[in-house]
């Protein structure tokens, strides 16, 4: 004798309703995950950007803007930790993460000493 079987409404619905959410922190971790085989070129790319851009900032605001010897040892914390983090082998995550800190850090630092 055939039955009637019940369906789970609970399978009706989605199971990931996000539409009124905005994460913007697991965006960026999506978009890093993404960006894992381009490991290497975020390492340079950080490597660069720590070295090129950043690294001066410090000269110019102590020269400058009379900057109290604390803004060097920000900068050369910054310089450090990303350059140990990536050669020691952490993901992408922490790659960029530390990248994204390093601008915002150094941005702040900018505004601060220089307004």
């Amino acid at each position: 004798m055939a039955t009637l079987k019940a369906i789970d409404q609970s399978s009706w619905m989605a199971e990931n309703h996000t539409e009124g959410n905005f994460n913007l922190w697991a965006k960026f971790m999506a978009y890093a995950d993404s960006q894992k085989p381009n490991h290497t070129l975020w390492f340079f790319i950080t490597l660069i950007g720590q070295g090129v851009l950043f690294l001066p900032i410090p000269a110019v605001l102590m020269y400058y803007y009379d900057a109290n010897i604390s803004v060097l040892a920000v900068t050369m914390v910054c310089f450090f930790t990303t350059i140990i983090a990536n050669m020691g082998g952490e993901g992408i995550r922490t790659t960029l993460t530390l990248l994204a800190a390093s601008v915002f850090i150094h941005i702040a630092m900018v505004l601060v000493v220089a307004l």
